[in-house]
Order: structure tokens, then C-alpha cells, then sequence
């Protein structure tokens, strides 16, 4: 049995699945299987895995469920103990696989272990260092923008980017696979969230190094599908992982971080669709799968805490 599965959700991403392949294939570490799920791509995609890579495990999903049902086909199939997922959109340096197991090894108490995103049409700049959550109900990713010289040291992090990480597999069959009701954007973070309740530990490794393109599918950064799903997903995010009690505690700073975000969105043009999803969001909610809440996690609870009023000061929204 391998010791690493890559899944890599696939969307229409004729473009650049090559490359995705073809830097995995010249990985330093080489245990792995590669299984590409794709969800019902128009632009041939998926042909080109089936012709170009018969070493690749291919499944073809029949509609576009998204990228946390596009993860969860993928962990079906696989058996191995820890699990990359891995963006059709990027590039990894030789050492990105070794890189990430060799950390999530060092503690059977490591979840998960991002690694370091590096823009591609920008390679001086990063794109993501792990992923950070804050009182305001915002998430946002590590160093984004900033010179690719910085974020060199290992250190924990509120959860990987799902776009470029290792996942512990048996961490994910105690606290529940990736929800599908997020489709896509923030089910990274509330996976990661989980596992912060439950006492485990992600973490950030800057010499597992990825290339990413970014809005492969989307097709911008900003984009009135993406912004109205990003705000119903945070709504999701909260009422979700949040006991009642800590809900209360940040209420002020919820609501403000909404109203910055709603100033923000709307200076740009996208305010109606950012609305629109909060709205949405705040209906679902009802429906909303609580993550059960112990007693025994009372000190975890504590710690993401503390760090989501850290996190107020680190970044605003954009």
C-alpha cells in the first residue's frame, strides 16, 4: 500500500492539469498514487488524464458536485494513511511531497500541514502561508501579497489551505470528512476548525513549495459567484463550530466584520451579492450541523479563542 494519496479536484482545468501532473511526477519522494476526481469537466480535462497519465486513478463524477464532494470520492478510493490534496492549478517544487510528510510525521498530534503558496503569475510574492481565522468571522490566507522571501519558519497555524496540504487520514475519519455543503471556498477552514476543537495542531511548512495560478475556475479573485458563496460559507463556518456561549462573546465583532465587508465589497461593485450570501447563510444556518460540543474540549475552545482576537489585528478584507 502506498503511504501518500494526491487528490486533485479537477474543474475544467484543460489548462494547466499538465503541469500539475508532470510536477508531481518529478517529486524527490515518488510512494505515492495520484487520483484525479473530476466534476463533469466541458473542456476535455479529464480526457487529457485519461490519454496523457494511465498511471493516474481517474473518476469521473457525473455533475460539478463541487471541490469538498470532488475530496471525499477521492478519500473512497484511497486507502493510504495520509492524504495531499492538491489544486489542478499548481505547480509543485521537486521536495513539496516529502516536504509535507516528513513534517506531519513529526507528531501524531499534526492534522494537517500547509504548505508554502507562491503566486504563479508572481513568483516574488506568496499567495498563502496556512490559513488564519479571526472574531470577525474572517478567513484569509497567511502572507498573501507579500515578498516570497518571508514565512521561512515552520509554526502552527489556524488550518491548511486545502489547495496545497497533507491531511492525517485517520485525524479525518474521527472528526468527519470534508463537508459538501460548502461546494467550495472555506471547507479548509472548518475542517481545520474541527480539529482545533478536538486538540490537534496544523501546521505551516515553508520548504514544501507550490506554485499557484489562482481563480482557475472562478475566473477572478473577485466574482459575485465566489464572494456570495464565501459569505454564506462564513456564515456556515460560525454557527457551525461556534458553541452558543462563544457566539454571544463575539457577536459585536461578528457584526462589524460584516459591516466592513459589506463597505468593502460594495466600494468595488460585488456589495448585492456579498449581502445576498450573508442572507442566505443566516437562513441555512437553522440547518446548520453543529459540531458537538464537550466539556473535555473546554481548553481548546479557550485557545481558538485567544487566537481569534489575536487575529483581529492581522489582516483587513481584501
Amino acid at each position: 500500500m502506498t503511504e501518500v494519496s494526491v487528490i486533485i479536484p479537477n474543474y475544467n482545468g484543460a489548462n494547466c492539469i499538465e503541469d500539475c501532473i508532470d510536477s508531481l511526477k518529478a517529486q524527490d519522494f515518488k510512494d505515492f498514487e495520484i487520483i484525479v476526481v473530476d466534476n463533469d469537466s466541458k473542456d476535455g480535462s479529464a480526457d487529457i488524464v485519461e490519454k496523457s497519465y494511465p498511471e493516474v486513478r481517474l473518476l469521473r463524477l457525473e455533475q460539478n458536485f463541487g471541490f469538498s464532494r470532488a475530496v471525499n470520492e477521492g478519500l473512497r478510493i484511497s486507502k493510504a494513511p495520509y492524504v495531499i490534496l492538491l489544486n489542478s492549478d499548481t505547480k509543485a517544487e521537486p521536495g513539496f511531497t516529502g516536504a509535507l510528510l516528513e513534517t506531519i510525521k513529526e507528531d501524531d498530534g499534526i492534522f494537517s500541514v500547509s504548505s508554502k503558496m507562491i503566486q504563479m503569475k508572481h513568483p516574488d510574492r506568496i499567495d498563502g502561508a496556512g490559513d488564519l481565522y479571526s472574531a470577525f468571522g474572517w478567513a484569509y490566507a497567511r502572507g498573501k501579497g507579500r515578498s516570497v522571501k518571508r514565512y521561512n519558519r515552520k509554526c502552527d497555524v489556524f488550518a491548511a489551505c486545502g489547495g496545497a496540504a497533507i491531511y492525517r487520514r485517520s485525524i479525518l475519519d474521527e472528526i468527519g470528512w470534508f463537508d459538501e455543503f460548502h461546494f467550495a471556498y472555506l471547507e479548509d477552514v472548518d475542517i481545520g476548525y474541527r480539529a482545533r476543537i478536538m486538540g490537534y495542531r496544523n501546521v505551516y511548512c515553508p520548504t514544501a513549495r507550490v506554485y499557484h495560478l489562482g481563480s482557475a475556475v472562478s475566473g477572478s479573485r473577485y466574482n459575485d459567484f465566489k464572494i456570495r458563496l464565501s459569505a454564506r460559507n462564513n456564515m456556515y463556518v460560525i454557527m457551525k463550530n461556534m458553541p452558543a456561549l462563544q457566539i454571544i462573546i463575539n457577536l459585536p465583532f461578528l457584526a462589524l466584520g460584516i459591516l466592513i465587508k459589506a463597505v468593502f465589497f460594495t466600494a468595488i461593485g460585488h456589495g448585492r451579492a456579498y449581502l445576498s450570501g450573508i442572507k442566505r447563510g443566516y437562513i441555512l444556518c437553522r440547518e446548520a450541523r453543529k459540531f458537538p460540543y464537550s466539556s473535555r474540549n473546554l481548553k481548546n475552545y479557550l485557545k481558538i479563542q485567544l487566537e481569534l482576537w489575536i487575529n483581529l489585528f492581522r489582516r483587513l478584507p481584501g
